[in-house]
């Protein structure tokens, strides 16, 4: 396997493809501060080649995330094509209404029950869980839970995870995700159902989605898509078979970063430790 290529700007390379599939947290923002320059390459793209989806592990609705740009700060209307594990997990949930679920997560993630049919109650007497996160991510980690895992897994309850990511970057601060639960559900002998990057569910809905407003089935050799997560991002892309530019700047950057923006030789051996491949890499998105 070759070694990853730097690639500073997008637009060296936008020649090449039809289509984009861009990660949000961790290369459009960190949850904190927006990067213009990501944005304007996503516009960029769209004005001078194609559709491009964002793909987010967000347990949200789609609907949702242009509210939290513009909360941020950032265009609404960054793009007209939002994929996001919510919109995937919604369809498991309907499938499994009406429960009951125990719900776990904050209250701000309740729109992904608008319309499941779910009924809700508590741990003793849920047919399983639906879990989009920490109740209260800024203070609590995955042990505060583990007690009440326990008696879900001693129960034989599922685990229906809105959002596979275990840690994202929150300005200067990591926080746990609702993937770090469902690992440590897995530990304790739970089932667990996944919907987001980098299972087939989100990316089933994307390839749906991208072919509907492109008004074509855009051939996969055509799709470039971009992230910051070698678990999520990178493993999801080398499974759909398409072509994968990895951001240094995001949850990784520890591991990888150099002066001159990612350290090309360290984000080899990440990659080859996991059995994954990218083909360019690039500290941040820009055109």
């Amino acid at each position: 396997m070759s070694l990853p290529r730097p690639l500073p700007r997008l637009r060296d390379v936008a020649g090449d493809y039809d289509a984009l599939m861009c990660d949000i947290w961790g290369v459009i923002h960190n949850g904190r501060d927006v990067f213009d320059e990501a944005i304007e390459a996503i516009r960029r793209f769209q004005e001078t080649r194609g559709p491009v989806a964002l793909i987010s592990n967000s347990p949200r609705p789609s609907s949702e995330i242009p509210a939290q740009f513009a909360q941020l700060g950032a265009p609404r209307d960054i793009s007209d094509l939002i994929v996001t594990s919510g919109d995937a997990t919604q369809d498991e949930l309907k499938h499994r209404a009406p429960g009951p679920a125990y719900k776990l997560g904050p209250a701000r993630d309740e729109p992904i029950y608008d319309g499941t049919g779910l009924d809700f109650a508590g741990i003793d007497k849920a047919a399983f869980i639906s879990c989009t996160g920490l109740v209260d991510d800024a203070t609590e980690g995955p042990e505060d839970y583990r007690e009440l895992l326990s008696r879900a897994a001693e129960r034989g309850l599922p685990m229906v995870c809105a959002n596979p990511d275990i840690v994202v970057q929150r300005g200067d601060a990591t926080i746990w995700c609702a993937g770090a639960l469902a690992q440590l559900y897995e530990k304790l002998g739970g089932e667990v159902v996944l919907a987001g990057k980098p299972h087939e569910a989100i990316y089933r809905l994307t390839f749906e989605r991208l072919n509907e407003t492109a008004g074509r089935a855009v051939p996969r050799e055509r799709i470039l898509a971009i992230g910051d997560s070698l678990g999520n991002d990178i493993a999801g892309a080398n499974g759909q078979g398409v072509d994968a530019l990895f951001i240094g700047g995001g949850i990784h950057g520890a591991e990888v970063s150099s002066a001159a923006g990612v350290d090309i030789d360290a984000l080899d051996r990440k990659l080859k430790e996991r059995g994954l491949t990218a083909r360019y890499a690039a500290a941040a998105l820009a055109w």
